[in-house]
């Protein structure tokens, strides 16, 4: 039988015609970009199905709104236009008649401007993010993959989210990359440019974007391989995947993100996997078949391994591995094995985790750009996690040694408007500068600090301790710190303030964290400098531009 629905959807009246295949069944065919998906998380997860030819092309759990939708998702479903596809669902089935085809997400012409979307960090359309992933930089594009479900702002489905970028501070959101399939769901892994063909997957002179990311299932997490002959836009998943299962050797399900580069001293490929309890190096000739090499305990979750020269001097360089915590050790590498020198360290802390360096970046550049998870929420939204700021990691010689440094990459000055700037204040009159920018949306802050007690002095806004510094007990909010200069009364920061997060650099990126915006409930003082008699040595204050 065919049935026809009227709806009103804030778009206008719309005509949505499908035919019934079964009570929980709809037949459509696809003639605009997007299937807009209303969500209610009230409702309980069911599996919804869409099947082409007879064929199933996709299966996600989604909270399908029987009743007033909370918030509207979609399916970027271009590549099935001209088709017809079945929608089967296992819940309830009213829900099924408010689904609608249309050139435009429902809410679009409020993406972007809703009360609580940052303002230039990176937040997908709807959705949630998590870990990024894959971060390349190939042929004048910045590509950035990252855990994602599509579906709904909590964590499920999940699949390789992407957006690319010409600078790394405005970003194009693309259709979803690799989505699960019948050996399970899309975990974190990297990307790598097969400039040689050491997989077979180039074509001509084009070389292949090749992925290599975990599958995770039930009872397993095992590691394979996609590739990409088209910028990152389409994906073909090898056919003889899974290319590792190492659960057995481990005895555990914990073996996952893969952190895949090129060695150019041993003219090979490295991968290094967190398996249990650490970072496992494995080395390949061909991205497809992989050794075990080496192991090193102490790490959690997404790996990374790089060398950075020390003060900027190519002569003396030193590697160095981390993983999800950003704790870090440093030392040397073979290419088969990592012999850690120092460490565990810690550069950065709060809410950043997984984060990932770009690959690819030209030598010309040479810079090591990261870019990390942000775990902040964004109340009332159709959305949740973002990314930080991408930031330049450099190793620098300190008191202790070589230490990772972190700092914002050059291109985000170019989001910064010169608000003030002023020298040898007093805490009363530094305030003062700066009541009138309290309420911006977005708002960068450097600051130098003078101490007259070796007790607790900082900046807060509206409550929240942004910066917190007790000399006496060596904390910066209350993680232990202690300056390159053990005896100085001062400290310097700056600081990001967008509409749900903050980031602090610490002396210029000694130490950097990040937080979650949560002024304290019926607070209106703003931003107020404070502690016992301090200075306010240096005071610069810039607008900052949405990227949107």
């Amino acid at each position: 039988m065919k049935t026809t629905f009227k709806m009103m959807l804030g778009t206008g009246m719309l005509m949505a015609s499908f035919t019934c295949a079964s009570a929980a069944d709809i037949v459509l065919k696809i003639n605009k970009r997007y299937l807009n998906l209303p969500i209610a998380q009230s409702q309980a997860r069911a599996e919804m199905k869409f099947a082409v030819g007879g064929k199933q092309e996709r299966a996600f759990k989604i909270r399908l709104a029987k009743d007033e939708p909370e918030y509207w998702v979609f399916c970027d479903v271009t590549a099935l236009k001209g088709k017809t596809i079945t929608i089967s669902y296992d819940g309830d089935e009213a829900g099924l008649k408010k689904i609608y085809q249309n050139d435009e997400i429902e809410g679009q012409k409020m993406m972007y401007k809703e009360k609580n979307r940052p303002q230039f960090h990176f937040t997908t359309k709807r959705g949630w993010i998590n870990d990024p992933n894959g971060l390349i930089f190939y042929e004048g594009e910045y590509h950035l993959f990252y855990q994602h479900n599509p579906y709904e702002k909590e964590w499920e489905n999940m699949s390789w989210g992407h957006a690319v970028s010409k600078d790394m501070i405005h970003w194009e959101e693309l259709p979803t990359a690799l989505s699960p399939d019948n050996l399970g769901t899309m975990f974190s892994g990297s990307a790598v440019i097969d400039y040689e063909n050491t997989a077979g997957f180039n074509k001509g002179k084009t070389p292949a974007m090749v992925a290599t990311y975990t599958v995770a299932s039930d009872d397993k997490q095992v590691q394979c391989v996609a590739y990409s002959l088209d910028k990152g836009r389409t994906w073909t998943k090898y056919s003889k995947n899974p290319i590792i299962d190492s659960k057995a050797k481990w005895n555990s399900v914990d073996t996952r993100d893969p952190r895949v580069f090129w060695y150019k001293p041993g003219k090979h490929w490295v991968m290094v996997l967190n398996e249990r309890d650490g970072h496992s190096i494995y080395n390949s000739a061909n991205l497809k078949d992989w050794t075990f090499q080496s192991h090193t305990t102490g790490f959690w979750e997404c790996p990374d391994l790089f060398e950075l020269p020390v003060d900027g001097d190519a002569s003396k360089t030193k590697w160095v591995m981390y993983g999800a915590s950003n704790t870090y050790m440093i030392g040397a590498f073979d290419g088969k094995k990592f012999t850690p020198e120092s460490g565990k360290h810690y550069f950065s802390n709060g809410t950043i985790y997984a984060a990932q360096t770009f690959t690819n970046i030209p030598e010309s550049d040479g810079r090591r750009i990261q870019i990390g998870w942000g775990r902040v929420g964004h109340p009332g939204m159709p959305f949740n996690g973002m990314m930080l700021l991408p930031t330049v990691l450099t190793l620098k010689n300190t008191k202790d040694g070589a230490r990772l440094f972190s700092m914002p990459v050059k291109e985000t000055e170019q989001l910064s408007e010169s608000l003030g700037e002023w020298t040898n204040l007093t805490a009363k009159d530094a305030t003062e500068k700066l009541k009138e920018y309290s309420s911006k949306d977005g708002l960068r802050i450097k600051t130098r600090i003078k101490l007259s007690h070796a007790t607790s002095a900082g900046l807060s806004l509206s409550g929240q301790k942004v910066l917190d510094y007790d000399m006496n007990y060596n904390l910066v909010n209350r993680v232990f710190y202690s300056p390159e200069d053990m005896t100085s009364m001062e400290i310097s920061a700056e600081i990001y303030i967008d509409r749900t997060s903050i980031e602090i650099f610490i002396d210029g990126g000694a130490y950097s964290y990040s937080l979650e915006r949560k002024p304290e409930q019926g607070n209106t003082e703003g931003l107020k400098f404070f502690g016992n008699n301090i200075e306010v040595k240096e005071l610069k204050v810039y607008g900052l531009k949405p990227i949107w």
